[in-house]
């Protein structure tokens, strides 16, 4: 029996959203993206737990989050995509010093909760466009802070459908990432902050706010980041003085504000901006010697 069949044949078992050949574009920031083989919007975590055991033998399964760091290609993705939405954007106190959030939280509104609750430690995810889930697989950043500077631990689920807590000291943090298994869905993540006075936090996040405004661009068709920093470097950088600024292919542009973030103007295809990707890739590795380590993640097929 071939996935669409084993699908429809659970479909009157679960009350979350099933999607055959629906296009992914409204998924990624970029607004580029072919349609995906399944897309399932789980309403509960039983449901989640029971459509993962009915198709246990299929394997090429992504989480898509926010799409704040992701490219996917034309093709569109030849198997599932789990969007996990509002049911796991949850948000909850578990002490007076903890918090509990859902892993398609958005990093924006976990900064936020914790400043109501007067915690600090947290004030650097008000300038992630993200989830937790994400932030928490990719160790995300910024301004000298990460997640794993805050995380206690983290809820998972396999493609079993199986679930397990994972401590904090069990993960091996690394610069924008972590050694989790990569097949291994996130359901939520609880942190810790410290005590703070509510008029400093929200002084932290303005200057934060500030900061993120002056550097990089804002309300345009990016995905942050394209590369990660190299050891004791800047990739914005070596972009520059690699003579890369103001590089186009098609509708695909560098930003004149910040030469790691790449933009689609309108009319972009995925290509065009996986081809830029490359060209930059290649004349930083020709200039500098050093090769970028790509931070976004592009998925999916090539048509």
């Amino acid at each position: 029996m071939n996935l669409i069949s084993q699908i429809k044949e659970i479909k009157n078992k679960i009350s979350g959203q099933i999607q055959f050949h629906q296009n992914l574009s409204k998924y990624s920031w970029f607004n580029l993206g072919g349609p995906a083989q399944v897309i399932f919007k789980p309403k509960h975590l039983k449901e989640l737990s029971l459509f993962l055991k009915s198709i246990r033998e299929f394997k090429n399964i992504k989480v898509l989050g926010a799409g704040s760091n992701t490219l996917i290609r034309d093709g569109g993705f030849n198997g599932i995509i789990i969007k996990l939405g509002k049911p796991f954007a949850h948000l909850s106190l578990f002490d007076q010093n903890t918090v509990i959030a859902g892993a398609s939280a958005l990093d924006k509104n976990v900064s936020n909760f914790a400043l109501e609750n007067s915690l600090t430690g947290f004030e650097f995810l008000s300038c992630i466009p993200g989830t937790i889930g994400g932030g928490v697989r990719m160790n995300s950043g910024c301004y000298g802070e990460n997640i794993a500077k805050i995380l206690v631990s983290v809820q998972v689920m396999d493609l079993h459908g199986r679930m397990k807590v994972i401590h904090s000291s069990d993960i091996k943090f690394f610069y924008r990432g972590c050694n989790l298994e990569s097949n291994l869905i996130f359901i939520s993540a609880t942190f810790k902050g410290k005590k703070s006075n509510k008029l400093n936090i929200q002084k932290k996040i303005n200057n934060l706010t500030k900061q993120k405004n002056e550097d990089q661009p804002s309300k345009i068709k990016t995905c942050g980041s394209t590369f990660k920093n190299p050891e004791n470097n800047k990739a914005w950088k070596l972009i520059k003085d690699s003579g890369c600024g103001g590089m186009r292919v098609g509708d695909a542009h560098i930003s004149e504000k910040h030469c790691n973030f790449f933009i689609n103007k309108g009319n972009a295809k995925s290509e065009d901006l996986e081809n830029l990707i490359y060209k930059v890739k290649s004349k930083v590795l020709d200039k500098t010697g050093i090769n970028l380590e790509l931070e976004l993640q592009i998925i999916g097929e090539k048509l």
